[in-house]
């Protein structure tokens, strides 16, 4: 299985109460390369049309808050 990174923080709530390790990238694992993201050591790998959705979805909250122009 191929991987690349490109995303690896440990993300910490604003409050100070908790945090979490994540870790997004692209995996070749099956046969359509994917959306890899790992929560705290566990792994998902999208198949592709949710990552479509969860790539719209976050853009989309990323251009809600100025992030994305």
């Amino acid at each position: 299985m191929a991987t690349t990174m490109y995303f690896e923080e440990t993300i910490k709530d604003q409050g100070g109460r908790t945090e979490m390790e994540l870790e997004v990238g692209r995996s070749s694992y099956y046969p359509e390369d994917s959306i890899y993201i790992t929560v705290d050591g566990k792994t998902v790998i999208m198949d592709r049309k949710t990552a479509k959705r969860f790539v719209e979805a976050v853009n989309s909250v990323g251009f809600y808050h100025g992030f994305v122009e």
